[in-house]
């Protein structure tokens, strides 16, 4: 043993450069290294396996590979190769190699605890619960210990939750489970927490409640400790599924007399109560009302707990608790509810809150907490309230422009709670045009002024006075959307830019600039303003859709691809990501986060966005490259895009969209309702079913052009062609059954500014995009008639894919004639902004990219067709047949798209000259500081450079189109 030690530390000085190579990125040097000492010893194995990761690392995928399973096939014990091999795998995206690995280890050296671990570890990276399971019994059986029996059992609840049969899980899994640990617990063996934390896991996925409360109420129960609280909130639970509001009830009063200001108890206090008070229950008349205590089963004695807690905190000369106060207007909420006069005995809800503002108004908290009740409030007192709260308010002296200030940080934060409140109540949207002027000036002299207070702040703190900023910016965003004036919006986008020179770390100045420069057709500014936000892990999830529904529609297609790339990169390591999650959690013995890891890998998958972008991303690749950079067939390769397959989870799917990130203080009326959230699901999910039939129709037209249409249908059925014809058939119908029933682009549903995007949907049916797609396809299907057919006696269909030809070009210029006009337009000094029409011009640019794959298709089937009848015009020597029809039609096809082509770049030509002739200094800024003139100049500056770039871009891409069509020859 001494000797092999001896030979591994010699080997491990061999192999540690290019280790160091690997770790510090100098991949080739690595290769160099390995092929060094490989020369000198063949048989050192992890060299050769080091080499492929840094082939692989260079993109020398096959190579990396065959030289790994090279190694593989010699079925390795030593740690260094299988460590390598696992690291390369993992890289490949290949996990489930690693257990082929360990498997042959194992059986090689089947008493080593640290190869059995690796194998149990690599079965769960991929999921394969049943091995992991028996990996788990084996590995226990050679090293008894607690941790690897329970990671058996957990295996076999992972085996439940991922069991398609609801029945089997409860028949055959859970119930397994259960004896398994009760086993254990017979013979006193458990040890830690995280195994008791699996029982109750079991016993409630069971539905055993009972055996579940008993376990936590019992001496393992003491085990759990890593949590506060974590009995009790455990207890509350099962009582709640139990339906025993006694117990309930009198757990949440001992809680809440030990803590008055844990608001989870609250809740579960009044919900008991009025369970109770329906059910008639009265406590026995001798002994204690329930195991946990007293009970409180009537109303009253719910009204003096709550009003004792709040004699507690006024009694107090420390810190008081907001608990209690906020218990006593959700119980006022909850009888009104049901009709209780004993709501009145609790007090006025305006005297309450102007009671609470006084004690806890100075909290940034305070309306966040006020908001949930104001609707206790008749509209004849909103006036009051905000006239109560105002008087509380200690301000300084007026000043010369009217205004009174806040000495304090504490006063400043009340006298915003006030206009917080007042905009929650929709007093601010009842002000008249002047009236919002005059309060906007109010809120940014408030704003000027707070400054003061965090001059010392580091960049990453906010500013106190941020949200008079942001208020003021709603104000400017209530009259855009009322009066339709867009010297509005610009106001709005230079104090907000303001805002943020103050506060570069404020989310929500940059959340809301982005929203209105996209709402502006301005997406450029919008990719750094998104990138500051550093979004972390879900976010990418939860409100990329800001940023990758602008993108393209606005015509930033590099743009568009980066977004696009980088939330995809998210996605794509989710996978690996969750498997890592998942192991760290059997190491640490944290069950209960499994099923929440995998979850979260499920919620990932079936998302959405996920969806969207990755249908996006293709499509964009293709309007892009296909033709350009690469043929489409090659380009449809390269995305190992399937025309057969349907890979989005339409049924399973998931909107994760945050619609809640921007800070709102709208009153409830308009806000997003559930209403909203559900047509914007319906209309995200008919946009990316016509985006992805249209992808997988592309993908199919791309294999029709691959293999070369045959008059002999015997060889074309040979060569598949029928079956890929048949394919295109039943997609092209699905597109058009899915176009013909949306009802969506009719409803023109109008979502609150800060809710959810409209899909591109509505203005891809009005100017005649999805249409036009439609025919172009369609016309394909023509031509794989005409195919079969033959020129010979097919005058009719020739004449019908004549008209089609016509049809196409007449439609492609109705489009272009939709996307016509000032993008930007002067008026009346104040500039005003078109988006829609970049939009439709976007939809043109990608419609004409379709109609050109379609006729390089045509063009392929044409001309062997067009080579066959000259043949035959030699062998009969008849120089006077006239040309097909069909022919002269492809030939008037080929100059109407060059026209339309041209005609297209000579209108974004126009369009900007018309841009950059504006002189934006000539606009009219009036009543701005000149330190505000300048940040809404910078904004103007801003939207103007976009629309620059998005024609530039829109530009460039029809000009490589221009050689798609010079090939257009037949």
């Amino acid at each position: 043993m001494a000797a092999r030690g001896h030979v591994q530390d010699h080997n491990d000085r061999r192999l540690r450069p290019i280790y160091d190579y690997l770790d510090n990125g100098n991949n080739k040097m690595a290769i160099q290294q390995a092929d060094k000492l490989l020369k000198k010893h063949k048989d050192l194995h992890c060299a050769k396996v080091l080499k492929a990761i840094g082939l692989q690392r260079t993109g020398k995928q096959d190579e990396a590979f065959t030289l790994a399973q090279e190694v593989a096939i010699l079925e390795p014990t030593d740690d260094n190769s299988l460590q390598a091999l696992t690291i390369l795998y993992r890289e490949m995206h290949r996990p489930e190699l690693v257990t082929k690995l360990y498997e042959a280890a194992v059986k090689k050296v089947p008493l080593s605890e640290e190869y059995h671990s690796h194998l149990f570890m690599a079965y769960a990276r991929v999921g394969e619960y049943k091995k992991m399971q028996q990996a788990g019994m084996a590995l226990y059986k050679i090293v008894p210990k607690n941790p690897y029996y329970f990671w058996s059992v957990m295996s076999l609840v992972m085996q439940a939750i991922s069991a398609q049969d609801e029945k089997l899980s409860q028949t055959m899994f859970l119930p397994l489970a259960e004896r398994m640990v009760e086993k254990m617990v017979k013979e006193e063996k458990i040890e830690a927490e995280a195994e008791v934390q699996l029982y109750f896991m079991i016993l409630e996925r069971l539905g055993k409640y009972v055996e579940a409360l008993e376990l936590i109420r019992g001496p393992l129960g003491e085990k759990l400790t890593s949590e506060l609280q974590s009995r009790e909130n455990k207890c509350m639970m099962l009582y709640q599924r139990l339906q025993r509001w006694p117990e309930s009830n009198a757990l949440a009063h001992k809680l809440l007399i030990k803590n008055p200001d844990d608001w989870q108890f609250y809740p579960a206090y009044f919900d008991s109560l009025f369970h109770l008070i329906d059910q008639s229950w009265s406590p026995p008349e001798e002994g204690e009302h329930c195991p946990e205590g007293v009970v409180h089963h009537t109303i009253s004695e719910v009204i003096r707990f709550v009003e004792e807690r709040i004699r507690d905190e006024d009694d107090k000369h420390s810190r008081i608790l907001r608990g209690p106060y906020l218990a006593r207007l959700e119980l006022i909420k909850r009888l009104r509810e049901r009709g209780c006069s004993e709501a009145s005995l609790l007090g006025d809800p305006m005297e309450l809150m102007v009671q609470f503002f006084e004690k806890f108004g100075d909290k940034p908290c305070c309306i966040t907490n006020l908001k949930l009740y104001l609707h206790l409030l008749p509209a004849e007192q909103h006036h009051q309230l905000i006239n109560r709260l105002s008087e509380s308010v200690p301000l300084g002296e007026a000043t010369n422009g009217g205004f009174s200030f806040p000495d304090d940080t504490d006063a400043l934060q009340r006298h915003l709670c006030v206009h917080q409140l007042s905009r929650a109540l929709g007093l601010q949207h009842a002000l008249s045009t002047d009236q919002k002027l005059r309060l906007i000036e109010e809120l940014k002299a408030h704003y000027r002024h707070g400054l003061k207070f965090g001059e010392n702040a580091l960049k990453t703190e906010l500013q106190f006075s941020d949200m008079y900023c942001l208020m003021a910016a709603h104000v400017y965003v209530d009259l855009w959307t009322d009066t339709g004036d867009e010297g509005m919006v610009w106001q709005a986008l230079g104090i907000l830019q303001e805002g943020l020179s103050n506060s570069p770390s404020n989310a929500q100045f940059k959340l809301l600039l982005l929203l209105l420069y996209c709402r502006l057709g301005a997406f450029e500014p919008v990719v750094d303003l998104y990138s500051s936000l550093d979004a972390k892990h879900v976010q990418h999830d939860t409100i990329g859709f800001l940023l990758t529904r602008y993108a393209e529609s606005l015509g930033h297609f590099s743009a568009a691809s980066q977004s696009c790339n980088s939330s995809l990169r998210f996605f794509h390591s989710n996978q690996k990501d969750t498997s890592e999650y998942i192991i760290q959690a059997y190491k640490y013995g944290a069950f209960e986060k499994i099923p929440e890891f995998i979850a979260l890998r499920n919620r990932l998958n079936q998302s959405l966005h996920f969806a969207q972008v990755r249908t996006e991303r293709m499509l964009l690749d293709l309007f892009l490259e296909a033709d350009i950079v690469l043929s489409l067939e090659d380009s449809v390769k390269a995305m190992c895009l399937s025309a057969e397959e349907d890979d989005i989870p339409w049924v399973s799917m998931r909107d994760n969209r945050d619609l809640t990130v921007f800070t709102c203080w709208d009153p409830h009326h308009r806000q997003l309702t559930d209403e909203h959230r559900r047509q914007s699901l319906e209309e995200e999910s008919v946009w990316l079913r016509i985006r992805s039939l249209t992808l997988r129709l592309l993908a199919s037209l791309a294999a029709l052009m691959h293999s070369t249409p045959q008059q002999n249908s015997e060889i074309s059925n040979e060569n598949g062609v029928g079956e890929k014809s048949s394919v295109f058939s039943s997609l092209l119908t699905e597109l058009q059954e899915t176009l013909t029933t949306t009802q969506l682009a009719e409803k023109h549903t109008q979502y609150p500014l800060l809710g959810p995007p409209s899909t591109r949907l509505s203005s891809a049916l009005s100017v005649g995009s999805c249409q036009c797609q439609v025919a172009a396809l369609q016309l394909s299907l023509h031509l794989m008639e005409l195919d079969s057919a033959g020129l010979d006696e097919s005058l009719e269909l020739q004449t019908q894919i004549c008209n089609c030809f016509k049809s196409l070009v007449v439609q492609l210029q109705e489009m272009l004639k939709k996307s016509k006009g000032d993008l930007l337009e002067m008026k009346e000094k104040t500039l005003k902004v078109h988006p829609s029409l970049l939009e439709n011009l976007v939809l043109f640019v990608e419609t004409m990219c379709i109609v050109l794959w379609t006729a390089s298709y045509c063009a392929k089937v044409l001309r062997p067709l067009k080579s066959s009848l000259q043949k035959k015009k030699k062998k009969k020597k008849d120089a006077n047949t006239a040309t097909p029809l069909v022919v002269c039609g492809f030939q008037d096809l080929s100059v109407g798209l060059h026209d339309v082509l041209n005609q297209a770049l000579d209108q974004i030509r126009e369009q900007e000259n018309n841009i950059t002739t504006h002189t934006l200094s000539a606009l009219s800024l009036e009543g701005n500081t000149q330190a505000e003139a300048s940040f809404t100049k910078a904004s103007l500056d801003k939207v103007q450079s976009s629309y620059l770039h998005s024609l530039q871009e829109m530009g460039e891409l029809l000009k490589k189109r221009a050689e798609s069509i010079r090939n257009l020859k037949i």
